[in-house]
């Protein structure tokens, strides 16, 4: 047993060696999905313009599926854009900022982009499409992690048996354990937020989610032996589906804001 579970840590450590994606693909259309039902007419109107017959919910996971692509801006440039990092005990505003940017500063160049009615189509699509991706970032609370472990990536833990990590866990595995589908994540999800919540995750900035992911990266770092399974399902789930839900609105909201009427 002893033998197993130590064969079962070192491919987790290989397999840690290489920076995982961003919210899985489902996370990541839950989102955009979410988010596309509460557009207000302008920002519907605008989206559709850029996007053309694409959804949200297909646009959402471009960031991370050109990362395979062998130009310099996906394997390099961009790579910093999908999460920040920064030490305990410090917030956003006092850490030292990575001079190769962030998930915050990624955001206002792509908004900036997005409403430059003198960029090219090509161009102010690809920045929706990262201002899509990277809300849905800055709703996972390890894409708020610390520099030395690469936001979870190098802690080790088992789940259920198969090997994995903290970030992965986050960023997949709990969501996949539910074997839904993005549209039944949202058929779910959405009936259950109330005019009082859109209200008040939607009065927010981008900073304000930092603060949310800091406060709440305390306890996601603490994984005692580091077998997870049903107890860690039990207790996080509730979370999870909180964090879906705030940056499907929220980035509904960021949206809206960005293509309002002048």
């Amino acid at each position: 047993m002893v033998r197993i579970l130590g064969a079962l840590v070192a491919l987790v450590m290989m397999a840690a060696g290489s920076a995982a994606h961003a919210y899985g693909p489902t996370g990541h259309r839950v989102v955009a999905e979410l988010a596309s039902r509460h557009l207000s007419p302008e920002a519907a109107a605008a989206v559709k313009e850029l996007l053309g017959d694409e959804f949200m919910a297909e646009a959402a996971n471009w960031p991370d599926e050109m990362r395979s692509n062998p130009d310099e801006f996906w394997r390099r440039t961009a790579s910093p854009y999908h999460y920040i990092n920064l030490p305990d005990g410090q917030t956003y505003e006092e850490s030292m900022k990575n001079p190769a940017g962030d998930a915050i500063t990624a955001l206002a160049a792509f908004t900036a982009t997005v409403k430059d009615k003198t960029a090219s189509l090509e161009e102010r699509r690809k920045a929706l499409c990262f201002i899509i991706h990277i809300v849905g970032d800055l709703h996972q609370p390890l894409h708020a992690g610390r520099a030395e472990d690469w936001g979870g990536n190098r802690i080790d833990v088992v789940w259920f048996e198969e090997m994995s990590n903290l970030h992965k866990v986050w960023d997949e595995d709990l969501i996949n354990y539910k074997l839904l589908s993005f549209t039944e994540w949202v058929r779910f999800l959405e009936p259950k937020i109330k005019p009082d919540d859109i209200t008040e995750w939607q009065d927010s900035e981008p900073l304000d989610w930092v603060r949310e992911l800091i406060a709440l990266r305390g306890d996601i770092y603490d994984v005692g032996s580091g077998i997870l399974s049903y107890d860690y399902v039990y207790k996080y789930t509730p979370l999870v589906k909180s964090q879906l839900s705030k940056g499907g609105i929220r980035l509904a909201g960021y949206l809206n804001k960005v293509f309002a009427a002048e």
